[in-house]
């Protein structure tokens, strides 16, 4: 190769230098879920960013999801998944099923890569992280309120066990599920809720989302008409024209709960693009939606 050849590899890095330099120290909140966990060459990419991330200085928390191997799970035990306003029904039986897959599988497995990619990684039960109590749904048909059995939503966080693993440059790997204030029960904790009420615990400045899609779009079939850049002001202004709806109206409204709770910046990324979680934090242009208040 020649140094031709090799003079844009210096571009790039010389490109990612001042946000390297501006970041170090600080605390970026990652979430990863969905398709972004189904195939293990993008799990490998990520978790590998995570690695650069801690490596330079940045400290990197993550929480994940686990939602279609926990339906597979279910399927397998002969159990059907029932979904309320997007929430899992969570029954007894469930709720093992939830247990037993995020911490025999998925979250073992993600500190696993994170240790072959040559980082420091813990496993970390939610229920060790998260105090939560029972919320009701409401039938997206009637507008009633439903049970949803199992499931909680985060009141406060427990985060001495994540400040004594970043001090100590160990990744935390946290799972969403989080321990009942009244009963010490086991709740099943959407993602999402669960990545907002700890980034805001840690103060973290990035929440990242990794999605399924690119990010927040004037039209969801046309990759061009990607957002780069929303505030409180034009998400509402898109929320008027119906631009934001359906399921990405609750995840914009957490975004701005976040930043009101003190998150820096929420970020929005395809997690099925190779490496989007550095493309995104240490390139001039992004990739995604960057939130602001």
């Amino acid at each position: 190769m020649t140094t031709q050849d090799q003079t844009p590899k210096a571009a790039v890095l010389i490109e990612a230098l001042p946000y390297i330099q501006n970041f170090r120290g600080q605390t970026f909140l990652i979430k990863v879920g969905g398709s972004a966990m189904e195939e293990p060459s993008l799990v490998d990419s990520l978790l590998r960013d995570i690695v650069f991330l801690e490596a330079v200085g940045i400290n990197p928390v993550l929480v994940h999801g686990g939602g279609k191997a926990i339906s597979k799970a279910m399927k397998d035990a002969g159990l059907e998944a029932k979904f309320i306003g997007g929430l899992r029904v969570t029954d007894e039986a469930t709720i093992s099923i939830v247990e037993n897959t995020l911490a025999k599988v998925i979250n073992p497995d993600l500190v696993q890569s994170i240790k072959a990619s040559g980082g420091r990684a813990i496993g970390l039960p939610g229920t060790s992280v998260f105090l939560g109590q029972r919320m009701m749904g409401k039938d997206p048909a009637t507008g009633e309120p439903a049970d949803l059995g199992f499931v909680g939503e985060v009141i406060e966080c427990d985060t001495e066990i994540i400040d004594l693993a970043v001090r100590g440059e160990v990744v935390p790997v946290v799972s969403p599920v989080a321990k009942e204030i009244s009963t010490g029960h086991t709740l099943n904790v959407n993602a999402d809720i669960a990545a907002c009420a700890l980034a805001k615990k840690l103060k973290a400045s990035k929440l990242i989302f990794l999605s399924d899609v690119l990010g927040v779009m004037r039209d969801p079939k046309d990759n061009s008409t990607l957002i780069p850049t929303l505030n409180a002001a034009s998400i509402a202004q898109l929320k008027a024209e119906g631009i934001i709806s359906g399921g990405m109206i609750p995840k914009v409204d957490s975004a701005l709960d976040s930043l009101r709770g003190g998150v820096g910046k929420v970020h929005m990324i395809d997690g099925r693009i190779p490496h989007s979680l550095v493309l995104e934090c240490f390139t001039d242009g992004g990739i995604g939606t960057e939130i602001t208040l």
